[in-house]
C-alpha cells in the first residue's frame, strides 16, 4: 500500500515525549510485513515494572490478545513486542507459536521470563505471521535499546495512520513528580469496547496492578470508547499501561483510587488518554473533519452515549458532513435508530451552536449561512437533546470521505 499523506486534522505541534526511568526502546525493519519501514517494535522494562491492561472484546480475538489476556494477570513485566502490518489473527497454531516462540527469544534477550513479555500486532488479518523475522531482530533491537526514542516507537506501530501518536504529562503523587508518556495507532476499524486501538502508556510512578487497571479502564471510559471511525471494531485491540516503579513517595501504600493523593495522576492520565483518542479518530481514514457529538436530555448516561454513537456511525450523517451539508434529517433519524428513549416533539439540534430544530420541527428562519460556514471548517460541532431526563454523553468521529473507500478498497494491494 503506498504512503498516505498526512491528514488534515493532524496535530499543529508535535509533542515531545522524554526519557521514563526504568523503559528503553528500540524499533527495526524486520519486513514483516512493509518493506523499507521500521515495523517492529521491542520495549524493554527494569525488574519492578508492573503492568495492567484492557483488551478487546471482539469474539475473534487474535493470540497476542489471548497471550496478554493470561498473563497480564501476574501484574509483572520486563518486555513488550509489537509488529505492524500482520496482526496474527485467524492464523490457526501457526499463530499460537508465533506468541510463545517471540516471547521466548525476546525473553532470552530481556534476560527476563517469557510471560513477562507482552505482544501486541496489527495489520492483516488471516495471514501466516513471519514471527521468524521478528525473531531474527531481537537480538539487534536489543542492543540498540534507548530512552530517547519515543517518535519512532510511535512510527513503527502505524499501518494506515498518516502521523505519528504520542502524548506526556507530568503529575504529582503526594508533592513528588511523576512522568506519564503514550504512543497509539489507529486510523480504521475503529469502534468502541476496547481498546479501538494499540495504546501504550508507561509512567515512573510507584503503584501497582490493581490501581493502574482500575485508572486505566476508568480513563479507556472516558476516552478510546468514546470515538469511533466506521463503526468496525478490531480483533487486536488493547491499551496496558506500565510503571517502571522509578520516581514517587517511597512505603506509601494506595487502598483505592480515589486516594487523595493520587487525584491529580489519575486527572493527567485520564487527560493523556483523550489526547490520544482525539489523535487517533483525527487520523480517521480519508477523513476532512473532526465532529463533536453531544447528546443531553437522554434517559441515562449509556443512553445518551448509544445516541451519539448512533448518530457518529451514521454513514449518511457522515458523508452528508464531508460534503458540508447540514442535513440534520438525518441526525433525526439516527436519533430514531438508536432504539433509546427519545420525544420527537421535544427534540432540539444545534449546529454550531445554532439551533436548527427545536420542538419537533425545523427552527424558522435560523442563519443558514452561519450553519454553512460552521459545516465548511476542520471542527464540527453537533448537539442533540432528546427531552426525556437528564442523561448526557459526548463521543467523537470523523467524516466520511471518498479517500475511505479507496484506502480500503486497496489496502492488500
Amino acid at each position: 500500500m503506498k504512503p498516505l499523506p498526512v491528514s488534515p486534522l493532524a496535530p499543529n505541534k508535535k509533542q515531545i515525549l522524554t526519557p521514563i526511568a526504568g523503559c528503553q526502546m528500540a524499533s527495526r525493519n524486520a519486513s514483516i510485513y512493509y518493506d523499507g519501514r521500521f515495523d517492529m517494535l521491542l520495549m524493554a522494562f527494569d525488574p519492578g515494572t508492573t503492568v495492567a491492561g484492557v483488551l478487546t472484546t471482539n469474539k475473534m480475538p487474535g493470540p497476542s490478545i489471548n497471550w496478554c489476556r493470561k498473563h497480564l494477570s501476574s501484574g509483572t513485566a520486563r518486555g513488550l513486542v509489537v509488529n505492524a502490518g500482520n496482526a496474527n489473527v485467524f492464523t490457526g497454531t501457526h499463530g499460537i507459536v508465533a506468541c510463545a516462540e517471540t516471547a521466548k527469544s525476546a525473553a532470552a534477550v530481556l534476560k527476563c521470563q517469557p510471560q513477562e513479555v507482552m505482544i501486541a500486532s496489527t495489520g492483516v488479518i488471516g495471514e501466516p505471521i513471519r514471527y521468524e523475522r521478528i525473531i531474527a531482530n531481537l537480538p539487534a533491537a536489543q542492543a540498540e535499546l534507548a530512552d530517547d526514542a519515543w517518535e519512532i516507537a510511535a512510527a513503527t506501530i502505524m499501518t494506515t495512520d498518516t502521523f505519528a501518536k504520542m502524548a506526556s504529562r507530568t503529575a504529582s503523587i503526594n508533592g513528588h513528580s511523576v512522568k506519564i508518556n503514550g504512543i497509539a495507532k489507529g486510523s480504521g476499524m475503529i469502534s468502541p469496547n476496547m481498546a479501538t486501538t494499540l495504546s501504550f502508556i508507561v509512567t515512573d510512578a510507584k503503584l501497582p496492578p490493581s490501581l493502574l487497571k482500575a485508572m486505566l479502564t476508568r480513563g479507556i471510559e472516558r476516552s478510546f470508547n468514546l470515538i469511533t471511525v466506521d463503526g468496525d471494531q478490531s480483533t487486536s485491540d488493547m491499551a496496558m499501561i506500565f510503571a517502571t516503579c522509578k520516581s514517587g513517595p517511597e512505603n506509601i501504600e494506595f487502598s483505592t483510587t480515589k486516594d487523595p493523593a493520587l487525584r491529580d495522576f489519575r486527572r493527567k492520565l485520564y487527560d493523556l488518554l483523550h489526547d490520544l483518542a482525539i489523535q487517533v479518530v483525527s487520523d480517521g481514514e480519508g477523513a476532512s473533519k473532526l465532529i463533536r457529538v453531544a447528546v443531553s436530555g437522554a434517559a441515562s448516561a449509556l443512553a445518551a452515549k448509544r445516541i451519539a454513537m448512533s448518530i457518529a456511525n451514521s454513514p449518511l450523517v457522515k458523508a452528508a458532513i464531508a460534503g458540508a451539508d447540514a442535513n440534520w434529517g438525518r441526525i433525526v433519524m439516527a436519533v430514531g435508530k438508536s432504539g433509546q428513549k427519545a420525544n420527537r416533539d421535544k427534540l432540539s439540534i444545534a449546529i454550531g451552536g445554532i439551533e436548527v430544530a427545536n420542538n419537533g420541527m425545523c427552527v424558522a428562519r435560523y442563519d443558514k449561512s452561519k450553519v454553512n460556514t460552521h459545516m465548511n471548517s476542520k471542527n464540527i460541532d453537533i448537539e442533540v437533546d432528546v427531552g426525556v431526563s437528564r442523561g448526557r454523553s459526548i463521543v467523537w468521529t470523523c467524516d466520511l470521505t471518498h479517500r475511505y473507500l479507496e484506502i480500503n478498497a486497496d489496502y492488500r494491494n
